[in-house]
């Protein structure tokens, strides 16, 4: 019974991990949106998975960006799509992340078991001031170039609170270019 306990103990923090399956209709959906809070997500202690030149998501430089609770998200990615994801802090001045990575219909790899993706992209708040972006909507994070060409993939979304941040409402918008 020990034994059982221990091993319960030790992979109560991915079971808590699991994503949120999000349906999205193929006929038609321009976007939707979800209300979420990192309250219902948990840290991720070990990202060294991110910064893996077979994952390539972020780099050990930003990982502060990445240190508060994650919540995961999955979708399916139909052949011949590609969405624009974006998460709007209801506070604007609660700092999140962002990040998505693509892997096979068949690959129910976890961050942080993740050992390669096909894709990963993110977006985290930087110091300076990027051309094109406005003053007003630097708490808004948004990635693109999670697409399907000739076959769907599935596509794990996570939000994430950066310095530690473990509560904070959002909401995440998905929308089909």
């Amino acid at each position: 019974m020990k034994s059982l306990t221990i091993l319960f103990t030790l992979l109560l923090p991915y079971c808590i991990l699991a994503q949120t399956q999000l349906s999205i209709p193929e006929d038609g959906l321009q976007e939707i949106s979800i209300q979420g809070n990192l309250a219902d997500g948990n840290q991720i202690h070990d990202l060294s998975w991110a910064w893996n030149s077979s994952v390539a998501c972020f780099p050990a430089t930003v990982a502060d960006k990445f240190s508060g609770h994650h919540v995961l998200y999955q979708i399916i990615i139909p052949k011949n799509t590609e969405y624009k994801i974006s998460v709007i802090p209801k506070d604007s001045h609660d700092e999140l992340s962002l990040y998505a990575y693509q892997v096979g219909l068949n690959n129910n790899s976890i961050v942080p078991e993740l050992s390669q993706c096909i894709r990963c992209e993110a977006d985290y708040k930087t110091d300076r001031k990027w051309k094109g972006k406005k003053n007003a909507e630097r708490h808004i994070r948004s990635i693109q170039n999670i697409l399907a060409i000739q076959q769907p993939y599935k596509a794990i979304i996570a939000v994430v609170g950066a310095h530690g941040l473990k509560n904070a409402a959002y909401t995440l918008k998905i929308k089909k270019l």
